[in-house]
């Protein structure tokens, strides 16, 4: 997310965007694409949360979109009556969604879930601290 702080001395100035825009950390999508290519998960589950990262799974919604089929059947198969993208499937559905906290309380971890896929990745493989076993054990945990 972009925000502009104005410079009330100088005012707006190309220079000014530029460094805005360069100085934004990377975008939790890249950064999370980067990890989902680990050494000990197999080719076809990285390439799943691949597509699950950028919304390319064929879930409901993206059918609906696509034409493939009717709006009326696209609520989640939980019977919760949400629409069933990839974002309710795996985070917000009060079904399938809730797998989360129990895995957190599992491993012993205690977080909010964020609200959108990538962001969900990044802080539960790194909710452990720099610890890089642990983080490539959640790592494996959340792919």
């Amino acid at each position: 997310m972009w925000l502009w702080r104005p410079d009330f001395t100088r005012g707006y100035s190309v220079r000014g965007a530029y460094q805005l825009l360069t100085s934004q950390p990377p975008d939790s999508l890249d950064t999370a694409a980067d990890l989902i290519w680990h050494k000990q998960v197999p080719l076809k589950v990285s390439v799943f949360a691949w597509r699950l990262l950028r919304d390319r799974l064929p879930t409901k919604s993206n059918l609906v979109a696509r034409g493939i089929i009717t709006p009326e059947a696209q609520s989640c198969v939980a019977g919760c009556r949400d629409m069933k993208s990839a974002q309710h499937l795996f985070i917000s559905c009060s079904i399938f969604g809730s797998l989360w906290s129990s895995v957190r309380s599992w491993i012993g971890l205690s977080s909010v879930d964020p609200q959108h896929l990538a962001d969900h990745f990044l802080q539960f493989t790194f909710s452990s601290g720099g610890l890089r076993a642990r983080r490539s054990f959640l790592q494996l945990i959340w792919l």
